[in-house]
């Protein structure tokens, strides 16, 4: 989740629901990190595992293959609450599959084949388990209709999911959302590329990820169609229907496209913190090298229940407490921007690696504030670093507490640790380097140590084994 509509910088933290071997791997070696892999988690006997690895979330996720795209096919009536849709799944099997699960909240399918072929399958809770004619190898496809009225997903931060809202819906959340409307492999280690159609009663919106590619309108209804050409994890795939004041253009020879519910003022301070979206982004860029994807925007919805923003690929989503009059929320678009980088392009390996994503885009909004409002890194760190609770550890901060403050802002506080340690020169060199090198891909935070010696020259170790492992304050670097 990217950031909390208080914008709370510290939170005293929740108890962490820890396996004993995972506490006992943190306390003997903190940087050691789990070997998680979307191809490396298959169950015995042909069966790919329920859940990719991930200790922090056991069941997200699913072994024995990665997918290689998803074609999305849905239409919605807000009237009914009633969602059809189709996916077209390509797959590649890491060891011959007579059965394998795909994440799924419920939704009664009618029709499902393998390689065309019809297959079975049967719902367990959030666990769709399909055993194809003959067992998969290699290369396959998945073909599944479904229908049915989708349900919220109860998530750490509240619901989740597929939200059915007063003009149409809302699908977002964080660490899960995706299962709640198509079924998926729903694991940042496993992204993918997607194309969608979603269709709606016409008059409606329908926005979506990625690259817009036009709209038909027959008989009532407007298919809107989105293609995401980089890879994607899956909970970064967002949909939003409804009532929504457009602006589209271009900007470096990308499409850009926000949106803005219609039941805010029009000029207001929404649609001007959108109206900064291309601003933000060329200023990120200098920051952290080239802009990863294919096209830029936002969307800012209505809804009470999104309490947070979140950094959906290509076009984050925005709840309403973030924009009230007169205020300059020009900060949660560069947080949320951020994330493209650093969340989005180069994913986590597991969600214990967290702060790779959110100290970084808590740091983006301190770079932010120096540029825009004369606001000095140093000051915004010396006034987080004074309050800041140190008892939960940054680079492995529990389940119940991968939103908390220790993940934001004490992961900013380690962030410009570094940086005071290393100078400005190696530390940006460090960021672009990352960005480039990791592009599309997936690390954990070792990746990022490793790399950081590597450029810096300096042994690194004692400093983040402090900054995101110790339960005691450090001490600030000299510069």
């Amino acid at each position: 989740m990217s950031v909390k509509s208080l914008r709370r910088s510290v939170r005293k933290s929740t108890a962490a629901v820890l396996t004993a071997g995972l506490l006992a791997t943190a306390c003997t070696s903190p940087l050691r990190t789990p070997s998680i892999s979307p191809s490396g988690a298959e169950g015995a006997g042909g069966i790919g595992a329920e859940g990719i690895g991930d200790p922090y979330f056991p069941r997200y996720g699913n072994g024995g293959y990665d997918v290689g795209h998803y074609g999305i096919q849905v239409r919605y009536d807000p009237a009914t609450d009633q969602l059809t849709g189709r996916v077209a799944i390509t797959a590649v099997a890491a060891v011959p599959l007579r059965r394998f699960n795909l994440d799924f909240t419920g939704l009664p399918t009618t029709r499902i084949t393998v390689n065309g072929q019809p297959a079975t399958a049967e719902q367990q809770e959030s666990e769709l388990r399909v055993t194809p004619a003959a067992e998969v190898s290699g290369d396959f496809t998945v073909e599944i209709d479904y229908a049915g009225v989708p349900q919220p997903i109860k998530a750490i931060l509240g619901e989740g999911g597929w939200l059915h809202t007063e003009d149409g819906a809302i699908a977002l959340g964080q660490p899960e959302s995706a299962s709640s409307w198509f079924p998926v492999n729903d694991h940042p280690l496993d992204k993918a590329t997607y194309d969608l159609a979603i269709t709606v009663p016409e008059g409606l919106s329908a926005l979506s990820n990625g690259t817009p590619e036009g709209t038909t309108t027959a008989d009532g209804w407007t298919t809107w169609r989105w293609a995401e050409r980089a890879p994607m994890a899956p909970y970064l795939t967002t949909l939003v229907i409804g009532d929504y004041r457009i602006t589209s253009g271009s900007h470096r020879n990308r499409p850009i496209l926000t949106a803005v519910a219609k039941s805010f003022p029009e000029g207001g301070d929404a649609d001007a913190a959108m109206a900064r979206t291309a601003e933000v982004a060329d200023f990120l860029e200098t920051q952290f090298g080239p802009y990863p994807f294919e096209s830029y925007g936002g969307v800012v919805v209505a809804d009470p229940r999104i309490s947070y923003a979140l950094e959906t690929q290509s076009r984050p989503v925005y709840g309403p407490s973030f924009f009230r009059a007169g205020s300059d929320s020009s900060w949660v678009v560069a947080h949320e921007l951020a994330h493209q980088w650093f969340g989005d392009s180069v994913s986590i390996g597991g969600w214990q690696h967290i702060w790779l994503n959110e100290g970084f885009a808590s740091y983006a909004e301190w770079l932010w504030a120096e540029k825009d409002r004369k606001i000095s890194v140093q000051s915004q760190f010396d006034d987080v670093y004074g309050l800041m609770d140190w008892t939960v550890p940054t680079g492995d901060p529990g389940p119940a507490n991968i939103f908390s403050g220790a993940v934001y802002r004490r992961g900013a506080l380690a962030v410009h640790a570094l940086r005071l340690t290393v100078g400005d020169d190696a530390f940006f060199k460090i960021l672009k380097a990352w960005t480039t090198e990791r592009r599309n891909g997936n690390a954990v935070t070792a990746d990022f140590i490793a790399l950081s010696e590597r450029v810096s020259g300096k042994s690194l170790r004692p400093l983040f084994d402090a900054w995101l492992f110790g339960t005691a304050q450090p001490p600030v670097p000299k510069p």
